[in-house]
């Protein structure tokens, strides 16, 4: 399952995300929130709330979209097992999924067009990891950290 979730800055920019990965990409996609627009909402309810959804299964991903995206980020990366990663750009994106497994794509609202930020998921949804056995053996690394 793929989830979605922002704050009041990366509220406009998710909801059209959401339309794009339904219709374009024709993936499901589960909206945890906001909702509604909240000006004063805090970023890391939606970041635990979205990172425990994702740890709850190896085949769950997610998206979330603050200000900066840098919130979120170092948020969700404080969940055992997620792996969130900053998707400045398409690349970042696919060599965060292809290298480094990562589970949590995180994106800055107030940088990015919609076209770029829908580009940049296109390129998180449609890669995998690569399995190499060096890459493997890193995230080994990092998992043992968790511990």
């Amino acid at each position: 399952m793929l989830y979605i979730a922002a704050d009041h800055a990366g509220h406009k920019l998710k909801k059209y995300l959401a339309t794009y990965i339904t219709k374009t990409l024709q993936q499901k996609v589960e909206d945890l929130g906001a909702k509604t627009y909240k000006e004063d909402d805090d970023f890391p309810d939606y970041a635990v709330a979205l990172a425990k959804k994702v740890v709850s299964n190896k085949k769950n991903w997610g998206i979330l979209l603050c200000g900066s995206g840098q919130g979120m980020c170092i948020t969700a990366n404080k969940v055992p097992g997620i792996r969130a990663g900053l998707g400045y750009s398409i690349e970042a994106a696919e060599r965060g999924r292809k290298e480094d497994d990562m589970n949590v794509l995180c994106l800055a609202s107030r940088v990015l067009s919609t076209e770029h930020a829908a580009a940049i998921v296109k390129a998180f949804l449609e890669n995998n990891f690569d399995g190499l056995g060096r890459r493997v053996r890193r995230l080994k690394k990092i998992a043992a950290l968790e511990k």
